[in-house]
């Protein structure tokens, strides 16, 4: 069996990458950790893999899930189901694990198809359009437009009427800063947020049962397969996922991407020419999504190591996408780059429900903001979010 890596500089590394150093510019502390072996442990027993080939493997294992909801008391979240922000994560697909998140994707996923993801390009082209037209010669892009478009792109799909849709941008990022960090201070915010968030789907899916319309709620309220539906507590908690986490990948590459194109010029061409291929390459070079977590559900073994049930596992994915053993040449962005499939989205039973619809806004957006503003620019100012996990902005200024 091989051996799991602890010493004094595998610690210093990772409690490097929680300062904001190492938040600005994680890279080079992962292609340390690298090298130093396939696993290591962190100081509170956390086995770490960096790589591209165990991070894979970590995604993909079906004996890895999601902390079961009976070791959230170790965790000190005994009292989770009492907060509404919670609730809504550990009982949706991010947190549950089969035969529960089986069932429930199967269902969803009959719904959220990919021909209805492609039905919202003349919508998210629209949306596009707007935005770029209300950003004005200098603006913050995460209010101005990474954050409204995911979020008007969701209301759509879900059916929300556009005069509805303003109230949810401040309720999202209330609620979903659970997903950084679950203090008091945090849950204040996030519980109400949550809270209204499921009060209004709860009356928008009791509409849809009266008079369908062509969205993703109506969908969900009238799909049935082999017998089973979803309960109502499923639907609201599955079209609250939507919001709390589907917006978060999008925004987020959205800002990460304009930063990684306004520093290579030379490779907008490349950008406008083949968007489907350049997000990919923007995903993998900076994610969005920086690592997952897991826990042993099963024993298993993974790079020569044995995990044994209750084992904790972070795959660090934003270090595995900028893995030499796999990619050429990985801290050099490349928009051509011909072989340029990440971990972005994760993996296994637990890839991203939402990436194709992620994709084409970030296809769409990228080459309509440069056709429109030749002259886009980064201003002083911009601010990293304090999170590891979630790798984006909280203030992004820019000027055309």
């Amino acid at each position: 069996m091989a051996d799991i890596v602890e010493s004094r500089e595998v610690s210093a590394l990772l409690r490097e990458l929680t300062t904001a150093a190492g938040r600005e510019d994680p890279y080079g502390h992962y292609m340390r950790l690298r090298e130093i072996g396939a696993v290591v442990r962190a100081d509170d027993g956390t086995l770490i893999v960096t790589r591209f080939a165990e991070c894979a493997a970590v995604a993909r294992d079906h004996k890895l899930g999601k902390m079961p909801v009976e070791l959230l008391a170790h965790a000190g979240l005994a009292d989770w189901a009492e907060h509404p922000a919670l609730y809504g994560y550990f009982t949706s697909l991010l947190g549950i694990n089969p035969p529960d998140h089986t069932r429930l994707r199967r269902l969803v996923s009959s719904s959220f198809t990919a021909r209805r993801v492609q039905a919202l390009r003349p919508a998210t082209e629209r949306m596009v359009d707007d935005l770029i037209d209300a950003m004005g010669d200098s603006c913050d892009f995460v209010p101005a437009f990474a954050f409204p478009l995911p979020c008007n792109v969701i209301s759509e799909l879900l059916g929300i009427p556009p005069e509805d849709r303003a109230q949810f941008q401040h309720l999202v990022s209330d609620w979903s800063a659970v997903l950084d960090d679950i203090t008091p201070e945090v849950l204040s915010k996030a519980n109400p947020a949550a809270k209204a968030v499921r009060e209004y789907l709860a009356a928008l899916a009791t509409e849809r049962r009266r008079r369908p319309r062509e969205d993703l709620m109506s969908a969900l309220v009238g799909h049935e397969e082999a017998g089973d539906r979803l309960t109502e507590d499923e639907l609201l908690t599955m079209a609250g996922l939507l919001f709390a986490a589907g917006f978060e990948t999008t925004t987020n590459l959205l800002s990460n991407g304009l930063v990684a194109l306004l520093g290579h010029p030379e490779q907008l061409p490349d950008m406008i020419g083949d968007p489907a291929s350049a997000v990919q390459e923007l995903l993998r070079y900076d994610s969005p999504v920086q690592n997952i977590d897991r826990t042993a559900l099963e024993p298993t073994t993974i790079a020569g190591v044995h995990f044994e049930p209750g084992d904790r596992i972070v795959a660090y994915t934003g270090s595995a996408n900028r893995d030499p053993r796999r990619f050429t040449d990985p801290d050099r962005l490349d928009l051509r780059r011909p072989d340029n499939a990440s971990l972005s989205f994760g993996g296994g039973m637990h890839y991203c429900l939402g990436a194709p619809m992620a994709r084409l806004e970030a296809e769409l957006a990228f080459p309509r903001l440069f056709e429109r503003m030749p002259g886009l620019h980064l201003r002083d100012g911009a601010r990293r979010r304090e999170s590891l996990t979630i790798r984006g902005f909280d203030v992004l200024p820019v000027g055309s």
